[in-house]
């Protein structure tokens, strides 16, 4: 508030300190993006520079990324996998700009004798854009699916497109799954097919980019504190968790929020038991929402990949529970992806809650709440 308002009353003081909430938020939600950007930049040009200069490089040969993830992940430094490393080093490679936004001392920690080719990876000077813009307006999230992009020319204009736009991580991954640059390119009217694309887009939201996966590891967050979807949602997981441990059917809680890897995308878990009766997983889907297939496709991938990666010798195939509430309505739905033997299936409905017990306590519940 620069300048004073004549009629300070309360009603201002509240939209004044909303004011400088909403802004410092956004500007450190800004601050740790940039912070991750620069520290993936500086870790592809220190593999960059090894791979050409390092003394017993040849001691590694094709297993260096391997070694390197092994040796890093054990020092408990985040998000450095090898198939992570290998795309900080391609980063670095197609995005040797970048150095221009280094602060002086982070140029000091830059490998010594490091010049970058400032051309590399670009198709054309005049498309170029500037490397303050990129650091700036778009996280690491959003790089990281541009730099999976092979054309140059590609690369650009998603670039131009999510800045312009001000795209979520989401709406960048789904433009490039909807094939809007090669739609772009087939279009008489680019602009109007522009202007269609742009109005329903999802926008990114400053204050909410440190929820970013990528960004919470790096800072050492949990997962659990960051990714609530919304207040209701976190109180009813609550009762829920209490409901299925004090119904003494053999559960036993082993994880919340629970962070899985399927292929490049991060999957959370709401809820995660062993029943120790059935000896198996039981995985726990709450949706305030209508039941719709796209939640049951969800946890039935859930449930696959538990089966593929979490079961021991001993263990019998993971269940999953998806829960679909709206208003007084409730939909419970069990999910029993892989499982052919009958007798187990039957075995599991049998010691799992009954469907009608489920519903009818979500819908009192959700009451509760709404008095």
């Amino acid at each position: 508030m620069a300048n004073k308002p004549e009629n300070f009353n309360f009603s201002v003081l509240v939209a004044a300190i909303h004011q400088v909430n909403e802004n410092l938020a956004a500007q450190a939600g800004r601050a740790v993006n940039v912070s991750l950007t620069l520290r993936n930049w500086m870790i592809g040009a220190y593999i960059d520079k090894y791979e050409l200069n390092g003394s017993d490089r040849a001691d590694y040969g094709d297993k260096l990324l391997s070694e390197l993830a092994k040796r890093l992940t054990g020092i408990n430094v985040s998000n450095c996998n090898r198939r992570q490393l290998y795309r900080y080093l391609r980063f670095y490679r197609l995005y040797p700009q970048i150095v221009g936004t280094l602060s002086a001392p982070l140029k000091d920690m830059l490998p010594a004798g490091i010049q970058p080719n400032e051309k590399v990876g670009t198709p054309s000077p005049q498309l170029q854009i500037p490397s303050e813009k990129l650091v700036y307006r778009l996280s690491y999230s959003h790089l990281e699916l541009i730099v999976g992009i092979d054309d140059p020319l590609k690369r650009i204009f998603y670039e131009i497109e999510c800045i312009r736009g001000n795209w979520s991580v989401r709406e960048l991954k789904r433009q490039i799954g909807s094939l809007y640059y090669e739609r772009s390119g087939l279009s008489e009217n680019k602009e109007k097919l522009a202007e269609l694309v742009q109005f329903g887009t999802e926008k990114s939201e400053p204050k909410l980019a440190v929820r970013d996966p990528y960004v919470f590891e790096f800072l050492g967050i949990k997962s659990r504190e960051v990714m609530r979807e919304s207040d209701m949602e976190d109180q009813l997981l609550d009762k829920l968790q209490d409901f299925l441990l004090e119904l003494g059917h053999g559960f036993c809680f082993e994880a919340r929020q629970k962070r899985i890897l399927i292929g490049d995308t991060h999957g959370f878990v709401d809820l995660v038991f062993y029943h120790r009766i059935l000896k198996c997983h039981v995985l726990v889907e709450l949706k305030v929402e209508f039941f719709n297939h796209e939640n049951l496709g969800q946890l039935n991938t859930y449930v696959s990949w538990y089966r593929k990666n979490m079961m021991t010798d001993g263990d019998n195939p993971p269940v999953g529970i998806l829960l679909c509430t709206q208003k007084d309505h409730a939909l419970v739905e069990y999910a029993l992806a892989g499982m052919e033997n009958h007798l187990f299936v039957s075995k599991y409905q049998l010691e799992l809650p009954r469907k009608e017990d489920m519903q009818r306590f979500l819908e009192e519940k959700m009451r509760e709440m709404g008095k």
